[in-house]
């Protein structure tokens, strides 16, 4: 991450928790697709780096409402700019058809597992 101390997988769980102020641990699982012991953990991290905070939730005293913390907006503007030109990378080394299909099919997956607004 190019002198950025986070991992794409902190990246990830700072991009899901970045959507929307107080998500859940299960949110964030939802959101990412990361198994719940690596989501824990890595809440955990962010949580001492001062990269998100925690508290607890008013309706489940078991459960975080998990928010980023400025230097985690910080650290999340600093990275998507690294990680836009990882996955223009990895783009690039498909021939351009094929490219395309793979851009096109990734789009469907993740509108697939988008939540729907009601």
């Amino acid at each position: 991450m190019d002198g950025i101390d986070i991992t794409t997988t902190q990246y990830t769980v700072l991009r899901a928790a970045s959507q929307k102020d107080g998500l859940s641990q299960q949110d964030i699982i939802n959101a990412t697709g990361i198994d719940r012991s690596t989501v824990s953990q890595v809440v955990q991290l962010l949580t001492r780096k001062g990269l998100l905070k925690r508290k607890r939730t008013r309706h489940d005293a078991r459960a975080y409402a998990i928010s980023l913390t400025e230097a985690g907006r910080d650290v999340l503007k600093k990275s998507e700019p690294i990680m836009g030109r990882i996955e223009q990378e990895l783009v690039a080394a498909l021939p351009a058809t094929r490219a395309k299909t793979f851009v096109s099919n990734l789009r469907a997956i993740v509108a697939a597992f988008e939540p729907v607004e009601t």
